[in-house]
């Protein structure tokens, strides 16, 4: 059985408050009628294996809820995320 790597661990845990905060961040601009994170920066850093922060900025901000991009993506990148997680450390 593998473990992962620290470096793994660490990428993970930053891309994840990355994530977070730039949905975060994107729900502020919206409120405020400023300049928007676009759609694809948000889902990229949701691909990037991003997604637990992504859906957890989701349910809190109760952002980008509504787009089915989101409603679907995100999800289904959080499933694969965990199936690649779980092979590698098998």
């Amino acid at each position: 059985m593998y473990q992962l790597n620290k470096s793994v661990i660490y990428y993970l845990i930053f891309i994840n408050l990355f994530s977070f905060f730039l949905y975060f961040l994107d729900k502020r601009r919206a409120i405020a009628r400023k300049s928007r994170i676009s759609e694809h920066t948000l889902l990229l850093t949701t691909f990037l294996f991003g997604s637990v922060g992504a859906l957890t900025a989701m349910a809190v901000f109760h952002h980008k809820t509504k787009k089915w991009k989101f409603k679907i993506l995100v999800p289904v990148f959080l499933i694969i995320q965990c199936f690649l997680i779980f092979y590698f450390i098998q």
